[in-house]
This record gives structure tokens, sequence and C-alpha cells, in this order.
């Protein structure tokens, strides 16, 4: 189940928020493509106006005024998530922003005496024997709201999934930073 979010948190989404239930909807959404996948990205719009914008879409979006996520296809391939996040601008039409992405953790001393190669390093640290490999979804909206989800393989089940605001703060303002107009 869920971590409850901090209720003294003025941004934080509390456990009814619609912004919440779709960052979690969301996150499992990416779940049942199972593990390995590419970053995948959403853009997060109000349903009530996606319903009066695509009539033809209103049997499959329900009845609620929550978010939907849009999946956004064709994200290029890169190991330079920052740099594209850095590049990337969303129109007024977007409420919010999804990332989900893969990681591998591992323990601090793992990090030490690493190759000067990304790649050997990246490879030394994919070997060790206490890595974890967990996937974020973090998600922020225009009005300051912010959430990350971790879910870790080897514990993969909906009601093992953390959620909070601070387990990738860089991530998550990477994000928010896409939503602010110039």
């Amino acid at each position: 189940m869920p971590e409850t979010p901090d209720p003294t948190d003025a941004t934080a989404p509390s456990a009814d928020d619609p912004f919440l239930r779709a960052a979690v909807d969301t996150e499992q959404h990416v779940a049942r493509a199972g593990w390995d996948q590419p970053p995948r990205l959403f853009a997060l719009v109000r349903t009530a106006r996606l319903r009066e914008r695509e009539p033809g879409l209103v049997g499959d979006l329900g009845s609620g005024d929550g978010y939907t996520a849009i999946e956004q296809e064709g994200l290029p391939p890169t190991s330079d998530l920052e740099s594209l996040l850095g590049r990337m601008a969303w129109p007024e039409e977007v409420d919010g922003v999804a990332l989900a992405v893969e990681r591998i953790v591992v323990p601090p001393e793992a990090e030490r005496e690493l190759p000067d190669d990304p790649r050997e390093a990246t490879d030394r640290l994919a070997a060790h024997p206490l890595r974890k490999d967990v996937r974020l979804l973090a998600a922020c909206l225009r009005d300051g709201r912010s959430t990350c989800l971790l879910r870790q393989r080897d514990h993969d089940s909906d009601d093992a999934v953390a959620v909070g605001q601070d387990i990738a703060p860089g991530l998550t303002h990477a994000l928010a930073l896409t939503l602010v107009g110039d």
C-alpha cells in the first residue's frame, strides 16, 4: 500500500487527491509492461478538458474530474535524461507531466574507485551483488504539486510501492521546469 503523504506539506498530494490517483494509475500501467523498459513520458491533462476536446473518448475516460495520463510516443533514446528534459516544454493545455524511468541503486561504497569510462563503470555497478533495480515514476503539476513513486524489482507488487516527494527531488524538479513557460 502506498505511504500516506505528509499532511503538513502544502504541496504534497493527499491520498484522495486526483493527482496522486493519476500518478498511481500511471505507475501501475507502466508496471504491467514489466521490467527493462526505456523511459516513458506522459502528459497529464484534466479529464474534463479532454472529454470536451475529444468527445469520441468519453466512454474511455469515465466520469471523474481527475487527470488522464497520455503517453508521449517516440521519446528519443538518451543516456542524458536531464539534458533531454532541459530542452522540453509543454503547451498550456497540459496540466502536468509524469516520467517513468528505471535505475540501478547500489550502496555508496560501490561507487568508490569506479573506472573513468562510463560504460565500464555502469557494467561494474550492474554486476554489483548488492544492486537493486528500481523504477521511479516522478510526476508534477503546474501548480507546484509533485510526487514520486518507487517500485523495486525485488518487491514487485502494487502494495509495495513507496510514495513521497523526496524520493527523487532532482527528477521532479527537472520535470517541473518543463512546465514553466518562457
